[in-house]
């Protein structure tokens, strides 16, 4: 056992981590989408602690090298939406049961990989931005996958602004539903040091990322990373509701 967790488990979920740092990496999203069915399999009790926390830190690699392209005015209208929806996030959660959990977090993959494959182009408004963040801090909050609602305003703009702005949200989005869940009593401390034991699976993550930008193009990785969170969330449907 590792802080309470079978050694076993946590390999699985180092390595499906390296998957979603990678995926985020090269995209701007993708760790919450691509780890959150397969914690939600494995290790529940994990949810959403676990990805929060990895979710604070692995942005702040992406800003290490894309700062310039930061959209601050439109961040000043989605970040303050996300103090309301974090805040109902932290009710939803209290009163969803482990099961009810596995259900709301398969059926928000899938809404999100409906987001994310959609052609439909929603403009970058002001409501459209505040919009977001507040259904962005209920799922975020509740299933650790925050990035859709945002990600599908600014889809449009240049991969480096996604990439940079959406850094920016996911540091301050993870912080807040972390402290909303915490002053709720709802994050156990074990689980705060296991994803910071993990902290390196998001550094392996990142690098590859890094490496395969421009090399491998941007449509088939999200193509085969939204097939691979299908699958998972559909598992854990059947696990959930059998």
């Amino acid at each position: 056992m590792l802080l309470g967790v079978p050694v076993g488990i946590v390999v699985l979920l180092a390595l499906v981590l390296i998957l979603g740092a990678t995926v985020q990496s090269v995209v701007g999203l993708g760790l919450g989408l691509v780890a959150a069915p397969v914690v939600t399999l494995l290790e529940p009790s994990l949810m959403p602690t676990l990805l929060l926390v990895l979710g604070l830190l692995l942005p702040m690699a992406t800003l290490a090298r894309e700062r310039r392209d930061i959209d601050w005015p439109g961040l000043a209208w989605s970040l303050p939406l996300r103090f309301p929806g974090t805040w109902l996030g932290v009710l939803l959660l209290a009163a969803l049961s482990e099961r009810t959990l596995g259900i709301a977090v398969g059926i928000t993959v899938l809404l999100a990989i409906g987001v994310t494959a959609s052609s439909a182009v929603v403009p970058k408004t002001r409501g459209s931005l505040m919009a977001a963040g507040f259904a962005s801090g209920i799922t975020g909050t509740t299933s650790a996958i925050g990035g859709p609602p945002i990600a599908l305003v600014y889809q449009s703009q240049p991969a480096r602004q996604i990439r940079s702005t959406l850094a920016v949200y996911f540091i301050v989005g993870s912080g807040l539903s972390l402290a909303g869940l915490g002053l709720a009593g709802q994050v156990a401390t074990s689980t705060i040091w296991l994803g910071l034991l993990l902290t390196p699976t998001l550094l392996v993550g990142t690098w590859l990322g890094h490496a395969l930008h421009g090399r491998l193009p941007e449509h088939r990785m999200r193509v085969a990373v939204l097939g691979i969170c299908g699958g998972s969330a559909m598992a854990l449907l059947v696990r959930s509701l059998g």
